[in-house]
């Protein structure tokens, strides 16, 4: 289907939306309009291979003659002798356009503007012959479109800058946007004589808005009216951006066709995307037979190469056609519109970013003052609504919670938050949450839009916008983007026909959140993380080196050989939950502890800290056993309020007889949760201290009755007590892990203490540990010695 039908013809099971006219294929029409000719040549020697089908209206020769001729033969020597020379000079051929010729249609001259440009028959890239190989460069044409040049021309196309210098020069003065957009219609409509122009902005969906407008006083005015994106679809606006001014001389008009439609070597239509006589899509000419239009021109506005808007200019009266040169100098207008737009959009944002990054700076350096909240230093002077505009600003960090600006709810900022979290990206925002996020049950009097910066464990930065209830003027009601019409066993699309005010209430939605914010706010996420890393770093150097403090060396009995380690987990808070504890008791005994607090990094070595001091006082003046420490340990912990929970085994070593005689140790335990102690015998043989029913974790039931063991080993045995990082692995079990301690300790049974406890980690952890590891290693003599002379 091509805009060369009158109108869209659908068969009864299409679907019918204007999904139908944006996958037209309006830049191969196959027609133009008939206000020129069009006249396909091949190259270098000039020989006609397409022609639309009014040739004879401008050179008294008809089509069906044209075609396999020479230029010369259907233009005339002269006419063809400038067309080749204008071809054949090197740059762009627009920018020689036109090329002013005179015909001889049977003895009249005739004036025309030829305009040149070359074509393709094919997507690039693709085979357009048979036979020829994948990727083969399409094949091309030269087009001369060639348009009468009726009445004197206004000036020629090398004059198109002085026709249009003083309004330059006005343009550069201006510093309003309003003022440019005012200045330039207004020119526009001086330059080409139609009865309105107008300037149209595009939104991020390519809605329009008429933002200035000048008409010659009898008209109803369209300024401040909006148009829907479906008016322009995509296909449409991407030939905008590529060929930016578009004349329909007539409305509406029959299409001349081209003959033939597909070039004759590559059976590829002609692609007219930048043919000034390029027919339009049928639907366009009812959309403004619709309006009342009979001729109408556009100007495309870019930015960054994109579409950015248009200057649209109708006319009423009937035919209006301005000279090639006129609209030229048009365009020069529009293009330079365009570029001090881009200026005056560049400058706003250098001065933003300036604003911005001075702000983000203040910050960034009250951040680094550890001694403050992180939450109040952000909200000081200036503040983070220094940095985005916005009603409340929200800040949760490092425990602190801070709101600046509208009050709003914890539970619906930490609401926000949670959903912002769920998304993944480094920022989210929405301008309804109620649109959004309905889940979230927000109500729109209490916050609209929402920027969020997550953060690592739950913080974030969270800013909030209010409703902004927006009344939008549309040009007929937008829900009405096209109708139905019935004929015969077909239906085909028509535009709407109403084009009255019809005034829309948007509600739901804040002030939309800008690129520019987007970015301020990833960047201010940026170095919160880098405040963040250098506040818990500091809070776990200090936490590491109390855990150190805690867990040094113990004293080394002159019975006993002691090795101690504590190895952290591969994480960057270099403490944890894992700790080790031994002291000998006033009436001589050892006792050995070892626990595991359920959590990892600087809370759970708080709370570690906090369980070996109170244990520790519970025990050593005491004749209480290891069963009686832990249930008054459980005890303390219910009522003293300490949330934690943890895993403890405490061992006592109650020697018998003197260190020089034969004999065993006795080797009394309880265990709440925790792995059970090995003993490597002297023969090398290993056992493990297990129970028949272990108890529950500390934490869980602070009345439960702890059970408690009694054991005799050996002298010269070693008792093992260990976390479980240094047995548990991803791809293993506990029972996995200690079958291989204990097979370790077998192949060690003959080294001291001190090697015995590095070949264990050595081996059973070669690279870093996974989870934190304390282990305690008694040997229970040091040496055999003889016993001294009494």
């Amino acid at each position: 289907m091509t805009e060369t039908q009158p109108v869209q013809w659908l068969t009864p099971d299409t679907p019918v939306d204007l999904s139908n006219c944006e996958r037209e294929p309006i830049h191969v029409p196959g027609s133009i309009q008939p206000r020129g000719v069009l006249i396909a040549v091949s190259e270098p020697d000039l020989v006609v291979e397409q022609v639309s089908a009014n040739l004879a209206d401008v050179t008294g020769m008809p089509w069906e003659q044209a075609l396999g001729r020479s230029l010369a033969e259907v233009l005339g020597t002269v006419p063809a002798q400038a067309v080749a020379r204008s071809a054949s000079a090197f740059g762009d051929l627009r920018e020689r356009n036109p090329v002013e010729l005179t015909l001889d249609l049977d003895g009249t001259p005739v004036p025309v503007d030829a305009i040149l440009h070359r074509a393709v028959h094919g997507p690039a890239g693709a085979t357009t012959h048979p036979g020829e190989g994948v990727g083969t460069p399409p094949a091309t044409s030269l087009v001369v479109e060639l348009e009468p040049a009726i009445g004197p021309r206004p000036f020629s196309f090398p004059n198109t800058y002085q026709a249009v210098r003083s309004t330059i020069a006005e343009l550069n003065r201006t510093t309003d946007l309003q003022e440019l957009y005012d200045i330039t219609v207004q020119a526009v409509r001086n330059l080409t004589g139609f009865d309105r122009v107008m300037l149209y902005r595009y939104d991020a969906e390519y809605n329009g808005e008429v933002v200035a407008e000048a008409q010659h006083g009898g008209l109803d005015t369209f300024l401040g009216l909006h148009y829907p994106a479906s008016d322009i679809p995509a296909q449409a606006r991407a030939l905008y951006e590529k060929n930016w001014i578009r004349l329909i001389s007539e409305v509406p008009y029959t299409p001349s066709p081209i003959h033939p439609v597909d070039h004759p070597a590559t059976g590829q239509p002609l692609d007219l995307t930048f043919s000034t006589l390029r027919s339009v899509s049928p639907i366009h000419v009812e959309y403004l037979v619709n309006m009342g239009v009979t001729s109408s021109m556009s100007l495309s506005l870019l930015r960054d190469d994109k579409l950015w808007g248009l200057i649209a200019c109708h006319h009423y009266s009937g035919p209006h056609a301005p000279p090639y040169a006129t609209r030229a100098a048009a365009e020069f207008l529009g293009s330079t519109l365009s570029l001090r737009l881009v200026d005056r959009a560049a400058e706003e944002e250098v001065r933003r970013a300036l604003r911005a990054r001075s702000t983000l700076a203040w910050l960034t350096a009250a951040t680094l003052d550890e001694d403050r909240p992180l939450a109040d230093a952000l909200l000081g002077t200036p503040d983070l609504l220094d940095l985005v505009d916005a009603d409340t600003v929200v800040v949760d960090l490092q425990g602190h919670s801070a709101v600046r600006g509208a009050p709003l709810d914890a539970e619906v900022h930490a609401a926000v938050a949670d959903w912002a979290a769920d998304r993944g990206a480094e920022v989210a925002s929405t301008e309804s949450l109620v649109h959004d996020a309905p889940e979230l049950g927000v109500p729109t009097e209490v916050a609209c839009g929402a920027l969020v910066v997550p953060l690592p464990d739950g913080q974030y930065v969270l800013w909030a916008r209010q409703e902004k209830i927006r009344t939008v003027e549309w040009g007929g009601d937008p829900s009405r983007k096209a109708e139905v019409v019935v004929e015969g066993d077909h239906v085909r699309i028509s535009p709407r026909k109403s084009f009255a005010r019809w005034e829309e209430t948007v509600r739901g939605r804040s002030e939309p959140w800008t690129g520019a914010e987007l970015g301020e706010a990833k960047e201010l996420r940026h170095n919160l993380l880098e405040a963040l890393y250098a506040r818990s770093r500091r809070v776990a150097r200090t936490a590491e080196t109390l855990q150190r403090s805690m867990l040094s060396e113990p004293a080394q009995p002159d019975h006993l050989q002691m090795a101690v380690r504590y190895v952290p987990a591969a994480r960057e808070a270099q403490v944890g939950g894992d700790w080790y504890d031994v002291f000998t008791q006033p009436d001589g005994a050892t006792v050995l502890v070892i626990g595991d607090v359920v959590g990892h990094d600087t809370e759970a070595a708080a709370v570690m800290g906090q369980l070996r001091g109170v244990l520790r006082g519970i025990a050593y003046d005491s004749d209480a056993g290891p069963a009686e420490v832990l249930a008054r340990l459980d005890r303390a912990i219910a009522g003293l309020r300490i949330d934690a929970m943890a895993s403890v085994l405490v061992a006592r070593l109650e020697q018998t007889g003197d260190e020089f005689d034969e004999g065993v140790t006795r080797v009394v335990w309880s265990n709440a949760g925790h792995l059970p102690p090995v003993v490597l015998d002297p023969d090398g043989s290993t056992r493990l201290l297990t129970t028949a029913t272990p108890d529950l974790l500390l934490g869980v039931h602070p009345q439960i009755r702890r059970q408690q063991h009694e054991a005799e080993v050996p002298r010269g045995s070693t008792v093992l007590l260990y976390t479980d990082g240094l047995v548990e692995r991803r791809d293993q079990v506990f029972d996995e892990g200690i079958t291989a301690l204990q097979h370790q300790l077998t192949e060690l049974s003959g080294q001291p203490v001190e090697q015995l406890v590095d070949g264990l980690l050595s081996t059973l952890l070669p690279e870093r540990a996974e989870d934190d590891v304390a282990l305690v290693a008694v040997r229970l003599h040091r040496q055999d010695r003889p016993r001294p002379d009494r």
